[in-house]
């Protein structure tokens, strides 16, 4: 296991939690804007709605547990609905993969200053 590089590797984690969350938000806002986009090319079902609406919720919620342990996990795994909103969109192919890739980015850099893209900050070693 590789050591964490940060010199103070629970304030990054930290900050990086905060960015998740922004990402996160951001992407539940981006869902909210498909039904319009379905409207006016296939229109809009019950079911798609609800399926969309939903899921921002889901984003939306789950930006505010990016601090708490599972938190990325859940985000990691909200990123497949979000890029599979392109069978609805054409253009939440884009926007998804776009987002997909700040997350996956966020998750290296992660890795780099903590040490584990996912899990608990490891405790710093002792200082002599």
């Amino acid at each position: 296991m590789s050591q964490p590089r940060a010199a103070d590797p629970a304030r990054a984690a930290k900050a990086l939690s905060g960015a998740a969350a922004a990402t996160l938000l951001l992407e539940g806002i981006a869902v909210l804007f498909v039904p319009r986009g379905i409207v006016q090319s296939d229109g809009l079902g019950w079911v798609r709605l609800t399926v969309l609406l939903v899921l921002a919720v889901l984003l939306i919620l789950s930006s505010g547990i990016q601090r708490r342990p599972r938190g990325l996990l859940i985000g990691t795994v909200l990123q497949v609905p979000l890029l599979l909103t392109g069978f609805y969109s054409n253009a939440m192919w884009f926007v998804g993969g776009v987002f997909l890739l700040v997350w996956l980015y966020l998750l290296q850099i992660r890795k780099e200053l903590v040490g584990t893209p996912f899990g608990p900050v490891p405790d710093p070693p002792p200082v002599d």
